[in-house]
This record gives structure tokens, C-alpha cells and sequence, in this order.
């Protein structure tokens, strides 16, 4: 039984057109039923010893490179390079729900373990932006940024350079 695969795939180049869908479906040996945006085509590969994929798409051959990073993947073709965003079904629901979450009202960042606040970059009234530091503190040896998990302004800084403070200590409050 054939195994098919939907991929939503970006022109990073044509940031206005909409993304593709493409439906892969595994035909065995190198051979593939590839459809686009509802139009089937079929395809034959073979990866070649120097890296370049050998290509039979549709009765016409051609010689394509790829260069995957992450979800972006690299396309060469006729001598044009061209990169895209390919996302299947399971990583465009993780974006969209990455996507969707924020943090909302009043977030108290607390210590993560026992230590010593090194630094303090803020002060109250200060306007951050979401990942922004905003303390420092040492434990075990270490030096540990905290960050602003909203934007906001900062309501109140409970702790002060050089303070001790223990495992969940508030030190600073974002609103």
C-alpha cells in the first residue's frame, strides 16, 4: 500500500504568493506521485554519487540539487537557486499553536534554584519587550539570564544586585 504525505510548501522568494500544498505518495523504487495544488505528476529519482538528484518528472530529466536547513529547503535547478518552507501537516499544527500562545496579565519571574542576583537590568516603569533580560542570577557557578515572558511594563523589582535568594524568590513583576 502506497504511503501519501501532505507538505504545505513556501517560494521564499514570493513572499506575497500563497503557500502550495503538495501530496506525495511513495510508490516504491525511486518512484513517486507527486500532485500540486490538485495537478498529479509522476516522478522517478536518483540520488547520484557527487550529492545531485537525477530526476524524471513527467517524461523530462532533470539534474536538481537540494540544501536542507531545518524546514527550509534549497533548490537547484537550471542553474537557478530557489529556497522554500516545507512544512507537513504535524509541523504547520505545532507553528500555528506556537503561534497562538501568549502570556497574558500579571507574571511574577521567580528564582529557578538557590543563588545570588549578579545583575539587574531593569527598574520600575521600564517598558520590555517579550524575552528581554531582566536579572542575572549565579548558581552553582553559573550565570543565569531571566527573561521578560511578556511585554509590558515592569509593576515592581522585589530583588537588588548582590542579594541571596532561594529557590522561587519573586524577583521581578511585568504587567
Amino acid at each position: 500500500m502506497a504511503r501519501s504525505v501532505k507538505y504545505h510548501v513556501k517560494n521564499l522568494g514570493k513572499k506575497d504568493e500563497a503557500a502550495a500544498e503538495l501530496d506525495v505518495e511513495a510508490l516504491g523504487e525511486g518512484r513517486y506521485a507527486v500532485t500540486v495544488n490538485g495537478k498529479r505528476h509522476e516522478l522517478e529519482s536518483l540520488v547520484l554519487p557527487h550529492g545531485s538528484v537525477s530526476m524524471l518528472i513527467d517524461g523530462h530529466s532533470y539534474s536538481v540539487d537540494f540544501d536542507e536547513k531545518k524546514d527550509e529547503v534549497g533548490v537547484l535547478l537550471r542553474g537557478q537557486f530557489t529556497r522554500f518552507d516545507v512544512a507537513d501537516e504535524r509541523k504547520l499544527r505545532l507553528r500555528a499553536a506556537a503561534a497562538g500562545f501568549s502570556v497574558e496579565g500579571k507574571q511574577t519571574v521567580t528564582a529557578p534554584m538557590p543563588g545570588k542576583i549578579v545583575k539587574v537590568f531593569v527598574k520600575v516603569g521600564d517598558e520590555v519587550a517579550e524575552g528581554q533580560g531582566l536579572v542575572v542570577v549565579e548558581a552553582m557557578k553559573m550565570e543565569n539570564e531571566l527573561k521578560s515572558p511578556k511585554a509590558g511594563k515592569v509593576t515592581e523589582v522585589i530583588t537588588k544586585e548582590g542579594a541571596t535568594v532561594e529557590n522561587g524568590a519573586p524577583l521581578v513583576v511585568v504587567e
